[in-house]
């Protein structure tokens, strides 16, 4: 982690600060072209035959343990593993990416972030509102950014405390297990209508597309493959359980990571006013944070190991945020920005610290400024 002393920045440096990051983004997508097309194309390729390994040897274990018993449990192991990472990079290099249309350029239906649909139970037309638009937006600007703590934990001092609160170190762990279906019903804001302020007629006209998605989901997991071992079907459905749910919480673990460790910070809505560029920046950095760890994991994250670098520019194909990241850090150290990066482990224990710690009473922290951030003079 950067133990870079913050400091306030004057308008001059602002403006300049959002400049270098600005130069920094065009001159990257004017290299945009064939090799990020060859990339995806080899990264969707990785996804189908890792999928395809993993379903095969779930079949092998389900049929071929009943013949040969010492075969069940490694081809199931095997092949859920080899499942679990087909749908991780589905997921996180393949769909999150192509959804924010860092492929667009290439024109091919198979890789269009209007009409992508991905191998989870949430919509991807909610994603686009939900993250793309309101998160990328308004990143942790609280009553904005509904990913702050996802209307279920409080993970910062300025959330309001409640009773139940007390109880989110056990809820985590169902909701990492069930992180894609929290994401599925996170555009629906379920929680107004238990408050009694959401319509239901609304809700249920919300539900519809996401009700489908979820039994396609269903369906194709947990009854069309499994059937397929006819009678050995039961190792095949919860291999596909199995499967699905380390992807949850591997999906739950990078995400919480990449804006919930010890030094982020949450902004109220003012900072919304006449917000400039470079402070847009600003924000994006000090509600962002990176995992260290090599190309496995930036190809495991879907590249979110370099949250920063996809926060600024999030239509830039993710495989180029670890080069960019080295431009990044130098902006940011030369203009006396700290810059959160740090292990996997060191990362996520920060999370689980502050969905400990925040479980009781706490008050805010005073900012340093009216806007909790540096500010143009």
């Amino acid at each position: 982690m950067s133990k870079t002393r913050t400091v306030r920045l004057s308008e001059q440096q602002l403006d300049a600060f959002g400049a270098e990051l600005d130069a920094l983004h065009t001159r990257t997508m004017a290299q945009v072209g064939k090799v990020d097309a060859d990339y995806i194309r080899k990264v969707v390729r990785w996804v189908r035959y890792t999928g395809f390994g993993g379903r095969a040897l779930l079949m092998v274990g389900a049929i071929g343990g009943a013949f040969v018993p010492w075969l069940l449990w490694p081809a199931c192991i095997v092949g859920v593993l080899l499942l679990a990472l087909s749908k991780i990079m589905e997921n996180m290099e393949v769909g999150h990416n192509v959804i924010h249309g860092q492929y667009d350029f290439m024109n091919d239906p198979q890789f269009d972030s209007r009409t992508y649909e991905w191998d989870i139970v949430a919509t991807s037309d909610n994603w686009r509102h939900s993250h793309n638009y309101r998160h990328h937006t308004y990143t942790n600007v609280r009553g904005m950014d509904d990913d702050i703590g996802y209307g279920l934990l409080r993970v910062f001092p300025e959330q309001r405390w409640k009773p139940y609160h007390l109880f989110q170190p056990l809820i985590v762990p169902v909701f990492a297990l069930l992180f894609q279906w929290g994401v599925a019903i996170q555009e629906l804001k379920v929680g107004r209508l238990f408050a009694g302020k959401g319509a239901r007629a609304k809700i249920r006209r919300d539900f519809k597309p996401v009700g489908r998605k979820m039994g396609r989901q269903l369906l194709k997991d947990y009854v069309l493959f499994p059937a397929l071992a006819g009678p050995f079907f039961l190792p095949v459905m919860l291999g596909n359980l199995v499967a699905n749910g380390i992807r949850n919480v591997w999906t739950f673990v990078v995400i919480f990571c990449g804006h919930f460790t010890a030094d982020m910070e949450t902004f109220p809505k003012q900072v919304l006013r006449d917000e400039s560029r470079g402070h847009w920046y600003l924000r994006q950095l000090r509600g962002s944070s990176n995992i260290g760890g090599g190309r496995v994991m930036n190809l495991l994250t879907g590249n979110l190991s370099h949250q920063i670098e996809h926060h600024f520019y999030p239509d830039v194909p993710a495989h180029r945020y670890g080069e960019l990241s080295k431009e990044v850090r130098e902006i940011c150290k030369r203009y006396n920005q700290p810059y959160d990066v740090g292990s996997l482990p060191r990362q996520f224990g920060e999370v689980l610290w502050r969905i400990t710690r925040h479980a009781f009473p706490s008050r805010p922290k005073r900012a340093s400024s009216p806007q909790g951030m540096p500010q143009r003079a």
